[in-house]
């Protein structure tokens, strides 16, 4: 299928940041109305359902006929075109009010990602990317860290939302924390993506993320050198894991996650 990967960014820019407005004009009306789904630390607010709405709304007009899978309205994958949004990544920091979280956006074709754009809307900052055409935030251009030790390298991670899985993830960074310089939770799974491409996470790991919450970061820390394993693609890191890493230190962060059961939680 030939696409123009540039007129997908710019759409998802454009589309990105009217939803981006949206969720952060409305956080003060939307915060009360919050429901849960998988489990009661798994939420959902009207803003996200919004956000949704005006992705999907506006795709129609500027891409007629594409689909859409979402976080909230769902969708299924396709051959050809499909666009894979995360009206809200990190909608528990926007339920508190801390200002990391983004409005997320990819096109893939045939379940590839090949042009994303993460917006955060309290900062404005704009994290974009296409196949082929590197990664890129506000206009600069990004490169993953230089890393070559895991001793001195940070690490983002992510918990599930089942407490009894979350339990054996802390059982497994507990024994990793000492093979690093540190870890970091920030909650945002696209933001902690864009933040291996940008070199401020020198590697990221995570289970159980949806193909929402991985389809632009990914492709921003695949298109600024990282090494990068999408669900499915790492069975020794389980079924389910995402992982994006600097390529001097990839290999052996990759071991260290085997031997200390990360593919088991």
């Amino acid at each position: 299928m030939q696409v123009d990967p540039r007129a997908l960014v710019e759409v998802a820019v454009q589309v990105g940041r009217e939803a981006g407005d949206l969720v952060r004009t409305m956080r003060a009306a939307a915060v009360p109305d919050v429901d849960t789904k998988s489990t009661i630390t798994d939420v959902v607010t009207a803003a996200d359902r919004a956000s949704e709405q005006l992705v999907r709304r506006r795709l129609a007009e500027l891409r007629p006929g594409e689909p859409v899978i979402g976080e909230e309205e769902g969708g299924d994958a396709v051959d050809g075109l499909t666009w894979v949004v995360d009206p809200i990544d990190g909608t528990v920091n926007y339920l508190y009010g801390i200002p990391h979280y983004s409005v997320s956006i990819a096109a893939q074709v045939d379940g590839v990602s090949v042009a994303a754009a993460v917006v955060e809307p309290a900062s404005g900052r704009v994290w974009t990317a296409f196949d082929g055409g590197g990664a890129w935030l506000d206009g600069q251009r990004l490169a993953v860290s230089g890393a070559t030790r895991l001793d001195v390298s940070l690490l983002g991670y992510g918990f599930a939302y089942r407490a009894e899985r979350r339990q054996r993830q802390a059982e497994t960074w507990a024994r990793m924390a000492t093979l690093l310089r540190d870890i970091r939770r920030a909650g945002a799974a696209s933001l902690d993506l864009c933040a291996v491409a940008a070199g401020r996470l020198d590697a990221y790991a995570e289970h159980a993320l949806g193909r929402w919450d991985w389809a632009a970061g990914a492709l921003l820390a695949r298109e600024a050198g990282a090494v990068v394993f999408l669900p499915g693609q790492a069975p020794e890191l389980g079924a389910d894991a995402t992982f994006a890493a600097a390529p001097g230190i990839a290999d052996a962060l990759y071991a260290a996650l085997v031997e200390h059961g990360f593919g088991k939680v």
